[in-house]
């Protein structure tokens, strides 16, 4: 980290955002476990790896969370929960919790840059959760991974976190993690949820793989809702809280509410001149008012409140050909295979529904030979997803940020006529597609793993079981032995 990009530091978690006796109570899976139960190594303890711990070890696995950090927290920015994650969530016992410290918005809505003109929007509240059958939410980063965090650690008989713990690299025929300080920690299977510079990832394809500049920029900042509050004009971005978006040339802004409506999230694209890499770099607050100069009054009022930001240049990576290494033993999740660009609010949602299959798939091992036959059964029940939201992702950095001119006239038109009925198969405001709406958010993690087994599963990697207690008994002492 370059010495000039001073590090923010961790948000406290609001009090409400605490789950600790929350997984006791709980059952996924209609109560099955693994009768053949793994130690398995998470290298990360991001949301995608928290998720990935407590649905492994729901499903009856002993799990060691290898992070780097000397300490767990999060940074001060807002994150997104559509119903696609948050059925998953409240399946896990969190519904509670959400209800109390995140925001449910009424829609997405999209301004001109200059003027605020409204442009586009589609409705979410409470019938878009009764149509999904779980709730869109606004939450903050914090919070969520606390929430996430004390479902997991409370799993004391199966979970142990250990921090200052880097993987400098792995033996995946072992399998292994060497740390940097010279320990080995052996397992039977190694998850690489270490992000977008993930180590597991050069491990899984074989050579460096480094991720590819965007083109673009983001800053971060978070507003106390009570100055928004004390502008007549800036009320209603409060007190109907809803995702609203300016679009702009080469730029765009959005913004909502979090924390039961007491801060108000911004996230700023730009181009990037010079950023760092880094969810904790701190940026100029008068250099992001001067990159944003000229655009929405309501906006640039908005942003005199704003006394630090954060700041990150925006990374991004093809979709792999493969997740699962050669040995079958080691696999990636979350951005470690398929990093998500903000555009679309996704990256949390596949991460966590990365955790959730993996768990469900893996609830039903019994048998040695099955551990390969799994991991590319995620594999295939995952990675054409995650990179069709990649690509969604995509296009809505063209989108948004179109020049003045033909295009964006198109655009714009396009969208009022969505937002006035009219169907809106391939608009622009990708929110108003149904078809796409229904495919992303109408999904359902657990369900599609039950589909699947039913059948393919339960055919093709099920009957490996047959193989013999006798094979399974051998296994698990040669497993004893590695430990």
């Amino acid at each position: 980290m370059p010495s000039n990009a001073p590090l923010k530091p961790f948000v406290a978690a609001d009090e409400a955002a605490r789950a600790e006796n929350v997984s006791q109570t709980t059952t996924l899976y209609g109560g099955r476990k693994a009768s053949l139960p793994l130690h398995i190594a998470v290298v990360g303890c991001g949301l995608g790896g928290l998720a990935a711990a407590h649905a492994l070890a729901k499903a009856g696995h002993r799990i060691t969370i290898l992070e780097d950090a000397p300490a767990i927290g999060e940074v001060g920015a807002g994150i997104q929960v559509s119903p696609n994650l948050s059925r998953l969530l409240i399946r896990w016992g969190l519904g509670e919790a959400l209800e109390k410290i995140a925001v449910m918005p009424e829609g997405i809505e999209f301004r001109r840059w200059q003027s605020g003109e409204k442009l586009g929007y589609a409705a979410w509240g409470n019938q878009f959760a009764k149509e999904y059958g779980a709730p869109y939410y606004h939450i903050h980063r914090a919070d969520f991974h606390r929430l996430l965090y004390d479902l997991t650690i409370a799993l004391k008989d199966q979970v142990t976190l250990r921090l200052k713990s880097h993987v400098s690299s792995i033996d995946p025929e072992t399998p292994a993690c060497k740390l940097s300080s010279g320990e080995t920690v052996k397992c039977d299977l190694i998850i690489g949820a270490d992000g977008v510079k993930s180590t597991i990832r050069e491990a899984v394809v074989g050579h460096a793989d480094s991720p590819v500049p965007t083109g673009d920029a983001a800053y971060r900042a978070i507003v106390p809702s009570d100055k928004l509050l004390a502008h007549p004009e800036l009320v209603e971005l409060v007190e109907n809280p809803r995702m609203v978006g300016w679009l702009g040339p080469g730029r765009h802004i959005m913004t909502y509410c979090i924390r039961a409506k007491k801060e108000f999230n911004m996230v700023l694209l730009h181009p990037d001149d010079g950023s760092v890499e880094s969810w904790q770099a701190e940026g100029s607050a008068d250099k992001m008012r001067g990159d944003f100069e000229g655009w929405d009054p309501k906006l640039q009022k908005i942003l005199s409140f704003v006394p630090s930001t954060l700041r990150w240049k925006l990374m991004d990576r093809k979709p792999l050909d493969t997740w699962v290494h050669p040995s079958g033993k080691v696999v990636l999740l979350g951005d470690a295979c398929h990093p998500m660009l903000p555009y679309r609010a996704q990256g949390a949602a596949m991460a966590v529904e990365d955790g959730a299959v993996l768990g469900n798939l893996f609830s039903r091992l019994s048998h040695p030979s099955q551990i390969a036959p799994l991991l590319y059964a995620y594999e295939t029940l995952r990675l054409p997803r995650t990179a069709k939201v990649q690509a969604s992702s995509r296009l809505n950095q063209y989108i948004f940020h179109l020049e003045d001119g033909p295009e964006q006239v198109k655009r714009d038109q396009e969208m009022r006529q969505a937002m006035h009925g009219e169907e809106g198969v391939n608009n622009p405001n990708q929110w108003a597609d149904k078809r796409k709406t229904v495919d992303l958010m109408g999904y359902d993690a657990d369900k599609a793993v039950d589909e699947w087994w039913a059948e393919r599963g339960e055919k093709e990697i099920g009957k490996l079981a047959d193989s013999g207690a006798e094979a399974t008994r051998r296994w698990l002492q040669q497993a004893e032995a590695r430990l």
